[in-house]
C-alpha cells in the first residue's frame, strides 16, 4: 500500500482493527448489562439475579427460612447466594470476552489491560 514505508503501511490496517475492537468492546459492555445470571444457595431457598456486569437486580428468599433463630443461617444463605451470582457473572463476562478475542485472531484467554 505505502510502498517504501516498511511496516509503517499496516499501521493503517492495524488502527483500523484497534477502532473495531474498542467498538466491538463497547457493545459487548452493554449487551452484558442486559444478560442476567442466577445464583442459588441452600437448594433454592435463596436465588439472587445478577447482571454479567455483577449488578445485583433481585434477590428471592423462600419465606420457610424465616424463623427467628435460624437468622445467621438465612444470612449466610444470602451470602452465598449473592457470591454464586457474582462469580457466574464474572465467568460469563469472561466467556463474552474470550468470544470477542477470538473474533478479532486473538488467544481466548488473551488478557486486555482494562
Amino acid at each position: 500500500m505505502f510502498k517504501g514505508l516498511g511496516n509503517l503501511g499496516d499501521m493503517a490496517g492495524m488502527m483500523k482493527k484497534a477502532q473495531e475492537f474498542q467498538s466491538q468492546m463497547a457493545e459487548m459492555q452493554e449487551n452484558l448489562g442486559n444478560v442476567t445470571v442466577l445464583g442459588e444457595s441452600g437448594a433454592g431457598l435463596v436465588k439472587a439475579t445478577a447482571t454479567a456486569k455483577g449488578e445485583l437486580t433481585a434477590l428471592d428468599i423462600d419465606p420457610s427460612i424465616f424463623q427467628p433463630d435460624e437468622k445467621e443461617v438465612v444470612e449466610d444463605l444470602i451470602l452465598a447466594a449473592i457470591k454464586d451470582a457474582q462469580q457466574k457473572a464474572a465467568q460469563r463476562s469472561q466467556d463474552e470476552m474470550g468470544r470477542l478475542t477470538e473474533g478479532l485472531g486473538l488467544p481466548k484467554d488473551f488478557k486486555l489491560p482494562f
